[in-house]
């Protein structure tokens, strides 16, 4: 009996090993469409219109612009596990109140785009983002700002290019940490496809940053934002809001801290970083 317990618990384990590493894309990309996005010519703000990029392997990409005001900055944002740029209109509304610019893009196989998602494939839409607003814009007038899943694209962006800042909304240190954190009785570590290891690129960023984590977070708990926060290069800033949870940091006053950390770096001195 004993000897049949344990068949039967390694047989449970195999099987349980078998769907993460045959599902896992599935998990970690939630790219489901209520079908608005796709079909919207705009983000629901003023002079918002969508633009189609192509990454450097064909896929075809949706993106949403809206161009700045003078002497504004553009913010290049890069969207959560679940996307939902279409009902972000808090976000969006915050960033054209004060006259800055967006491009928001919907990574490849998210509601708009083609292709599939994985990690490599991603970061490929982030440098066609990229280099699209740099055919437009200064490099020191575009800021970098991901949230959740993409913080993890944004730290690999920011570690390759030049821009004026980056700012990192609930980040973790790597997606794989999280995910280890969830099932630490699976190997993760060997399994996991994309694994967005930011804590393993963040000393390459060579611009100023921005960590705002909510002190409530159910999705990834601020000891990664420390942690991150730890291993990044000055000039920093780290703002833990009080009571914010993953997806309520907008609502509670994240860009009142961005406009302020912005207004800093107007300051040449602030934008020192390391020799």
């Amino acid at each position: 009996m004993m000897k049949r317990l344990v068949v039967i618990a390694a047989l449970f384990y195999v099987a349980v090993t078998a769907v993460f590493a045959f599902q896992q894309r599935q998990y970690l990309f939630n790219t489901g469409d209520d079908g608005r996005l796709a079909a919207a010519s705009g983000l629901a703000v003023p002079d918002s219109q969508r633009v189609s990029l192509t990454a450097s392997d064909g896929v075809q990409i949706a993106a949403w612009y809206v161009p700045p005001a003078p002497g504004r900055k553009v913010m290049l944002f890069f969207h959560g596990q679940g996307g939902q740029l279409v009902i972000q209109t808090g976000r969006w509304r915050r960033i054209r109140e004060a006259g800055h610019g967006i491009l928001a893009l919907s990574y490849r196989g998210y509601p708009g785009s083609k292709g599939s998602p994985t990690e490599a494939g991603i970061n490929l839409d982030a440098r066609a983002a990229y280099d699209w607003l740099v055919e437009r814009h200064a490099k020191q007038d575009i800021v970098l700002h991901g949230h959740s899943l993409g913080s993890g694209v944004a730290v690999h962006l920011a570690a390759g290019v030049e821009a004026h800042a980056l700012v990192l909304e609930a980040p973790f240190t790597a997606a794989v940490d999280v995910a280890t954190e969830r099932m630490p009785w699976l190997p993760v570590g060997l399994l996991m496809l994309d694994q967005f290891r930011s804590r393993d690129r963040i000393a390459q960023v060579r611009m100023p940053l921005l960590i705002v984590h909510g002190n409530r977070d159910a999705v990834i708990p601020p000891v990664h934002s420390e942690r991150l926060f730890g291993l990044a290069n000055e000039p920093k800033t780290f703002v833990r809001m009080v009571d914010g949870d993953h997806n309520t940091l907008v609502r509670d006053g994240l860009y009142d801290h961005l406009w302020s950390f912005l207004g800093k770096l107007t300051d040449p001195g602030q934008r020192r970083g390391p020799n």
